[in-house]
């Protein structure tokens, strides 16, 4: 008869490794001596091995009595099972890190890769790290509220920054935001940007992928970056449209 800690030291397991194997059922409750300690036996240890070797060869708690039970059909085929999961995890673990070390910034974590792509695309062509910044955030929400949506976008804005006009676009629409609101370079840029924007919808038969309003204004309230010269040119924009 031996005392859990000798039971721990025998099997090369902690105390506690031995408790929780109680808590799951995994380890039968010994008996007790008369000062009311447990006291186990060499079956005990035995046992404990097994359950610490399953343990470490990836098998879950939850499914060790079912293995230490098992006939050899049965342990063969749950092992099966056990491994194809281990290799599914594996699999993500790899995709994950090649993720992460193709990643420049720990920002991109947070959105997919054609979006990673479309925020690299706009630091190549020169716009602010604020206009990246908003970008990224904008596109966190979306994918997140709407992904399916959010990436027929991302595909439309990644054909798009191919043309020469949108970039353009971009590159001044990045550069009004510290303009006055009285420059007259704001009502030609709207006006640049409405052109673009019908032709691109009526060009090659494109359909440009539509947002939900309310999505966009979430998006618009949730981001908060704006200037003077921006909320002018959405008044601009606003104006066109309704004539």
């Amino acid at each position: 008869m031996i005392t859990i800690g000798q039971l721990a030291r025998y099997a090369g397991v902690t105390i506690k490794a031995v408790r929780v194997y109680h808590e799951r059922g995994l380890l039968p409750e010994p008996a007790r001596d008369s000062s009311g300690y447990r006291r186990y036996r060499a079956e005990d240890a035995i046992a404990v091995v097994k359950i610490k070797t399953l343990a470490r060869a990836g098998v879950p708690l939850a499914r060790v009595e079912e293995l230490l039970t098992a006939n050899p059909d049965e342990f063969a085929a749950a092992i099966t099972e056990i491994d194809r999961m281990l290799a599914e995890r594996a699999e993500e673990i790899r995709r994950t890190r090649e993720q992460i070390a193709e990643l420049g910034s720990g920002d991109r974590l947070f959105v997919s890769t054609d979006v990673a792509e479309f925020l690299d695309r706009l630091q190549q062509l020169g716009v602010t790290d604020r206009a990246v910044r908003m970008e990224r955030d904008i596109w966190i929400l979306l994918q997140s509220v709407a992904p399916e949506q959010a990436s027929g976008w991302v595909a439309d804005k990644l054909d798009a920054i191919d043309d020469p006009q949108f970039r353009a676009i971009y590159l001044d629409y990045d550069a009004a935001f510290e303009w006055s609101t009285d420059d007259p370079r704001l009502v030609d840029l709207a006006d640049r940007t409405r052109r673009w924007l019908t032709g691109r919808r009526t060009g090659a038969g494109r359909t440009t992928p539509a947002l939900d309003p309310k999505l966009i204004r979430l998006a618009d309230e949730s981001i908060g970056i704006t200037s003077p010269a921006w909320e002018r040119l959405a008044q601009i924009a606003r104006k066109a449209a309704a004539e």
